[in-house]
């Protein structure tokens, strides 16, 4: 099953966070957050302006993103947990 966003839309999929603190300590199961961080899998043509031209994204396919902790709709592709998001629910390009 191939999921292809619309509009504004981008598909991410969650990076876990790291089981063990920067002290050697490991976190049990119970403890952890839901992620903040993924990467883009796809994204939608753009918003339909007034127009009738697409306004561009300004994030693209590989792009390493943050969003709020509970932002966007969860859905399942191949037994893996991805995320559905506005654009303008994401926070944030991380670079380097």
């Amino acid at each position: 099953m191939a999921v292809k966003p619309l509009e504004d839309r981008v598909l991410v999929k969650p990076i876990e966070p790291e089981a063990k603190t920067a002290s050697g300590l490991y976190l049990p199961e119970g403890s952890k957050e839901r992620p903040i961080q993924g990467e883009v899998v796809a994204t939608g043509p753009g918003k339909l302006l007034d127009n009738g031209k697409r306004a561009q994204l300004s994030v693209k396919k590989g792009d390493r993103v943050v969003y709020g902790k509970y932002a966007g709709s969860e859905v399942e592709i191949k037994g893996v947990k991805h995320l559905i998001l506005r654009e303008t629910e994401l926070l944030g390009v991380v670079e380097g």
